[in-house]
């Protein structure tokens, strides 16, 4: 029987996703990604589920990036058609992003690169005191997609995106209180009776006034967009970065468990 990489449950009004790679830290793979998008949606038809919990199953890790290289095993036929005609990544962002109530993200662990950016698309994060998050593209020879930069713009400001892309460092407490990426800090023996203590008073709230705030704040980030000139332009950085001496030595050097010299070429 083939382990289930999305663990889903419902407690009352409040819909639980837990990550479940645990031997991968929680990485992200398309098959995951797939399976949050296609749960969302089906719980925003529903519409009984107006709170939603994000969180790794494990407490080693939220999520440690996006694994680009996992294959999907026995997937259904509405799961092909949907990795063959979308990008997994953009997919269940947009749908953590754009779900009708309120998301909260309880991260434990390790939150790094696509990892990050889910707890970002999320309207609440809530972090564990030993947490440990980042962005490291940089690191890689890397450039970050457009489109997942604007939500870290978005939700953090220009400015703390700026630090966190720029450097590619590891944020601990209490250093990534100044970077306004989390809401609250708890301890990490509190922080699950902490954020189902605030999912469930969420709950019990108005749904048409959840439903009609979340528009109206999605809308207010939504009001700039990127041109077509503005993509064509930063595709072709993205595509020279793939193709540079950087990107092998970036990877090389991550392999190695080393520093990496960059020549910029």
């Amino acid at each position: 029987m083939d382990k289930q990489v999305l663990i889903i449950e419902v407690k009352g009004n409040t819909g639980i996703l837990s990550f479940n790679r645990p031997e991968r830290r929680n990485a992200l793979s398309p098959e995951l990604l797939v399976e949050i998008h296609l749960t969302l949606e089906k719980w925003a038809k529903q519409g009984d589920v107006r709170v939603v919990v994000l969180r790794g199953h494990e407490d080693q890790a939220f999520s440690s990036g996006y694994d680009i290289l996992a294959i999907p095993t026995n997937p259904s036929p509405e799961m092909e058609e949907i990795l063959r005609n979308n990008n997994p990544l953009s997919l269940a962002m947009d749908s953590v992003k754009n779900f009708p109530f309120p998301t909260i993200a309880m991260i434990k662990g390790y939150a790094f690169g696509a990892g990050l950016n889910m707890a970002i698309c999320c309207d609440i994060r809530i972090g564990a005191e030993s947490i440990k998050l980042g962005m490291p593209p940089a690191k890689l020879g890397l450039i970050y997609h457009a489109e997942g930069i604007k939500q870290f713009v978005d939700a953090i400001g220009s400015s703390a995106a700026r630090e966190l892309f720029f450097t590619a460092k590891t944020y601990r407490v209490p250093e990534v209180n100044d970077l306004g990426v989390l809401h609250h800090i708890v301890a990490d023996d509190k922080i699950e009776e902490y954020t189902y203590e605030m999912a469930e008073k969420i709950s019990l709230n108005a749904p048409l006034s959840l439903k009609g705030t979340k528009v109206i704040l999605n809308k207010l980030v939504n009001t700039v967009k990127f041109s077509k000139t503005d993509l064509d332009e930063i595709q072709k950085l993205i595509d020279a970065s793939f193709s540079s001496e950087d990107i092998k030595e970036g990877q090389l050097a991550f392999i190695e468990k080393r520093k990496p010299v960059f020549a910029g070429k």
